[in-house]
C-alpha cells in the first residue's frame, strides 16, 4: 500500500476531527467535573434552643447536590463566558493530533489488513481485525501523545479562574511551554493510558466498521455498497468505540490536565490512583462521565471519517504513491 493508506486516512481524520471538534470540547468539559473538589463544611444545627441545661438541636436536613450540567448546558455555558470561538478552543492541537496520531494508526492499519488478507486467501477474521487495530492504534498514539496532551489542556483552560489560566497561544506554543517548564517527558504524560485508550478506540471503532460493512454487503449485496451502507457501519463502530473506551478516557483527561507545583507531589500517583480516587469521590458511573457527548461526538466522527475515507479512496483509486 505505500504511502497511500496513511494519506487517506490522514486527510479524512482531519477533516472528521475538525469538524467535531466542539463535541470534543463539551466531553472534556464534563469529564472534568467533580475533580478535585472542596470538601463541604460541617452543617451547623438549624435551629438550637435551651431546655433547663440541656440544648437541643433539630438537625439540618440533608441538602441534594445540586446536579451538574449536561452536555447542552456546557455548550451554552462555553458560549457564554468564552464566545463561540471558545467551542474552538485546541483546534490547532486537534489538527496536529489527527496528522500524527490518526494518520498512523488509519495508514498502518490498512497495511496490516492487506497483509493479512492476502496470507488468508482474500478472508480476515474478526479477531485478526482486532489485533491490527490494537497494534496500529498503540504506535499512533505513542507518536501523537504530545499533540494529545496539549490538546486536552487547551480544552480544559476555559474552565479554570483568569489566575489559573495557561494561555495557550497555539498547539506549538503549548509543547514548547510544557517542554521548557516542566521537562520533555511532561509531553508523554499519560502516554500509557494513550496508548490503552488508543488501542481500544482503534480496535473497536475500525474492526466494527469492516465487520459491519461487510455483514450488509453479505445481506444485500456489492451493489449496496455506497453512503447508507458507509453511514450504518460508520455509527455502529463510533457507538462500540464510545462504549469501549470512556472509563480510559476520563482517567487521561484528568492525568494530562492535572498540574504539578514545583517540589510538590502530583495530584495523582498515576493511573491506578487517579481512576480509583475518582471512584472513590464521586461513584463508579464517574468513569462514564462525558458519556453522552463522547457518544455525540464519536458517532459523528467515526460516520465522518469513514464516508470521507470512503470519497478520498474513490479519488485517489488507480493512484499509486
Amino acid at each position: 500500500m505505500g504511502l497511500k493508506g496513511f494519506a487517506e486516512g490522514g486527510i479524512a481524520s482531519i477533516v472528521a476531527g475538525c469538524s467535531t471538534h466542539p463535541l470534543d470540547l463539551i466531553k472534556v468539559r464534563m469529564q472534568l467535573q467533580g475533580e478535585a473538589a472542596a470538601p463541604q463544611p460541617a452543617l451547623r444545627p438549624a435551629l438550637a434552643f435551651h431546655a433547663g441545661t440541656h440544648t437541643v438541636a433539630l438537625p439540618h436536613h440533608d441538602i441534594p447536590a445540586p446536579r451538574k450540567p449536561g452536555p447542552l448546558a456546557v455548550g451554552a455555558q462555553i458560549l457564554r463566558s468564552e464566545g463561540a470561538r471558545g467551542l474552538f478552543s485546541g483546534v490547532s492541537a486537534t489538527m496536529l493530533r489527527q496528522t500524527l496520531y490518526s494518520t498512523t494508526r488509519m495508514g498502518l492499519y490498512d497495511i496490516l489488513k492487506t497483509k493479512w488478507t492476502k496470507e488468508n486467501d482474500g478472508v480476515l477474521a474478526l479477531h485478526r481485525k482486532i489485533a491490527a487495530g490494537l497494534i496500529a492504534g498503540g504506535v499512533g498514539a505513542a507518536v501523537g501523545n504530545p499533540a494529545d496532551v496539549a490538546m486536552v489542556r487547551m480544552q480544559a483552560d476555559g474552565r479554570l479562574p483568569l489566575a489559573e489560566r495557561r494561555n495557550y497561544r497555539s498547539v506549538g506554543d503549548a509543547i514548547g511551554r510544557m517542554a521548557r517548564n516542566e521537562g520533555v517527558r511532561s509531553l508523554w504524560r499519560g502516554s500509557s493510558l494513550t496508548v490503552n485508550r488508543a488501542m481500544i478506540v482503534t480496535a473497536s471503532q475500525l474492526a466494527t466498521y469492516d465487520q459491519a460493512k461487510e455483514a450488509i454487503l453479505a445481506r444485500r449485496g456489492p451493489s449496496a455498497d455506497g453512503l447508507a451502507t458507509h453511514v450504518a457501519a460508520s455509527f455502529t463502530a463510533g457507538i462500540v468505540a464510545a462504549a469501549a473506551s470512556n472509563p480510559v478516557d476520563v482517567v487521561k483527561t484528568r492525568m494530562m490536565n492535572m498540574k504539578v507545583a514545583p517540589g510538590a507531589p502530583p495530584p495523582y500517583a498515576g493511573p491506578v490512583d487517579c481512576a480509583l480516587r475518582t471512584v472513590r469521590s464521586e461513584g463508579p458511573m464517574a468513569l462514564y462521565k462525558g458519556f453522552i457527548p463522547t457518544v455525540m461526538r464519536q458517532g459523528p466522527f467515526t460516520v465522518v471519517l469513514f464516508v470521507t475515507l470512503e470519497q478520498v479512496r474513490k479519488v485517489f483509486k488507480g493512484v499509486e504513491f
